[in-house]
């Protein structure tokens, strides 16, 4: 039955299930999330045209402080108009220096100048403080080249109506202020770099407040920049950077009841609609159809393609994800690119592509949509629970292709974190420098025999295997693995017997590493004649060379 054919009465129905299961359940969040504080005293600098930067000055009166550094020529020459800029603000000093760079955020702002053939911080010479509490920038274009600015820096260009709403936000943000600590990371778990040797730089390549960076070779986030966009959570294939309001496995709790008391209650299949809490709350009111479940997030790269997949899996019919004008270009690029990898799983096993980013245009004329997802066939739910981000995307894959073609094959794809090791079993010599190396436990040791096991699953492609394998025989393959025993099992890449002692028959090594040392080594001059003592282990070695010194006193002089 097609959603535009249905009756009113029906709409209604399906309108009061989904009032009465959003009303009985909650996200499980922390009541008392972790913050970070900004404290500001009101030293506003203010970017721009003089003339411009001069009027925004003169109504910001009540400001602590307030200083200009003119940066572009001023907009206009009319003559009322300049005369009304010299009577404003005529308190308020103007710097002319050339702008350096801008760090910070609010109520900690630096902003280094050109100054006597050097640089120096405009805040100390203009009001003899360490850095600004705000910024307004009205210049052509930002001072900051970021697509989330920081807190407290407003960047209005010539926009009436943005500095309007400026110059009534500013004079409010003087004291302290609380913003919640939006991720934590758990290092222990980060593929970034080990040994000195870089791997993952996935939640680098998207953050669009330029919040995280790699400092001395260990990803920080930093908690003040930080605008809890949820891009660096969702492009970490290990889990290390854990989004926090909610957590992931909060947001798959949630998402497992609202389909599961929706389809209950109307005894069809949902769609899910995730959408910003901000602009996209605004726009979605009660003509929106009864059997779409709308799932507000901080911002919509929030959920990441387990929430996507695992809501199908639980019972979804479709997924759809609002995109506005709010949402950064990186994190749009980062969505699309996500669900191109999610339809390509769902068109390989045999479903449907269920999963769609729609714009606020389409919000009204949804039905076309919807009546295409209403013939699709029926996913019977899954009853797997959510344990860890990656292992539940996988639930939720096996799970979907079990309702569709069930196939075992592999789905080859670029730049994935999903994937195969291969080892070159003749050049290996099992040194377990890549197990050592691995974050995820993909590759693990034989524990007392000398072997090589690897689990497709865990693998996350971080590439720090293949850096630190001496002998540059291990490779890498970026594909999705359907066959989920296959995916699963402890595969064994290489084994073989340990290589004992000729002395003492204890075993030391395997029998690959001793033969490549006899390889690399055997034909040295300076080893010509103690080649047996390869062949030892550490405790036999010095005991022949200590009876050999005996034996012959001054061999060794010689």
């Amino acid at each position: 039955m097609s959603t535009h054919l249905m009756t009113n009465q029906t709409q209604l129905a399906l309108k009061q299930a989904r009032q009465n299961v959003l009303a009985q359940t909650q996200i499980l969040q922390n009541l008392i999330p972790p913050t970070v504080s900004y404290t500001t005293e009101g030293t506003v600098l203010i970017i721009g045209p003089e003339d411009l930067a001069r009027l925004a000055a003169d109504k910001l009166s009540t400001m602590a402080s307030r200083v200009i550094l003119a940066n572009e020529a001023i907009t206009s020459q009319d003559e009322t108009h300049l005369e009304k800029v010299m009577a404003a603000a005529t308190d308020v000093e103007s710097y002319y220096n050339k702008l350096i760079g801008i760090k910070g955020f609010l109520g900690q702002f630096q902003v280094s100048v050109e100054h006597q053939n050097g640089a120096a911080e405009l805040s100390v010479v203009a009001i003899r403080k360490p850095h600004f509490d705000l910024i307004l920038d009205l210049s052509s274009t930002p001072c900051l080249n970021l697509e989330m600015l920081p807190p407290g820096y407003f960047y209005v260009g010539q926009d009436e109506a943005k500095l309007a709403d400026a110059l009534e936000q500013l004079p409010e943000l003087v004291g302290q202020f609380d913003k919640p600590r939006y991720v934590k990371i758990n290092a222990d778990l980060c593929a970034h770099d080990r040994n000195g040797i870089n791997g993952c730089n996935r939640c680098l390549n998207f953050c669009p407040a330029d919040a995280i960076s790699s400092v001395a070779k260990k990803i920080e986030v930093d908690p003040y920049l930080c605008h809890g966009a949820g891009s660096c959570s969702s492009a970490c294939p290990t889990g290390a950077i854990g989004y926090d309001l909610p957590t992931p496995q909060a947001l798959h709790s949630y998402l497992n009841k609202i389909i599961n008391r929706y389809r209950e209650q109307a005894q069809t299949a949902p769609v899910i609609l995730f959408h910003d809490n901000a602009v996209g709350a605004s726009l979605i009111g009660d003509d929106l159809a009864g059997d779409v479940l709308p799932v507000a997030l901080e911002e919509i790269t929030v959920a990441s393609i387990d929430h996507w997949l695992a809501s199908l899996a639980w019972g979804a019919r479709q997924v759809l994800i609002l995109n506005t004008e709010a949402t950064a270009p990186t994190l749009t690029q980062m969505l699309k690119g996500e669900l191109a990898l999610a339809n390509s799983i769902l068109d390989e096993m045999g479903q449907p592509q269920r999963l769609s980013l729609i714009d606020p245009s389409m919000l009204a004329n949804l039905e076309p949509l919807l009546d295409i997802s209403l013939d699709w066939p029926v996913i019977v739910p899954g009853a797997f629970a959510s344990t860890s981000k990656r292992n539940t995307l996988f639930d939720a894959i096996d799970h979907l292709n079990s309702q569709a073609g069930e196939i075992n094959s592999c789905l080859s794809i670029n730049n994935v974190p999903y994937g195969n090791v291969s080892v070159n079993v003749e050049k290996c010599t099992l040194c377990m420098s890549c197990v050592a190396i691995c974050p995820t436990m993909a590759l693990q040791d034989g524990g007392d025999k000398p072997a090589l096991h690897f689990i497709e699953q865990n693998c996350v492609q971080c590439g720090l295997c293949e850096a630190a394998c001496p002998e540059k025989v291990i490779s890498l393959t970026p594909q999705i693995n359907f066959d989920k025993a296959a995916r699963q099992q402890l595969q064994t890449l290489k084994e073989e017997a340990p290589f004992e002692c000729i002395r003492c028959g204890s075993p030391f090594a395997t029998q690959s590493m001793v033969h490549r040392m006899l390889d690399m080594v055997g034909a040295h001059s300076a080893f010509s004649a103690n080649i047996e003592r390869l062949k030892m282990c550490g405790d036999c070695r010095v005991k022949d060379m200590f009876e050999d010194i005996l034996q012959d006193p001054e061999k060794q002089l010689r």
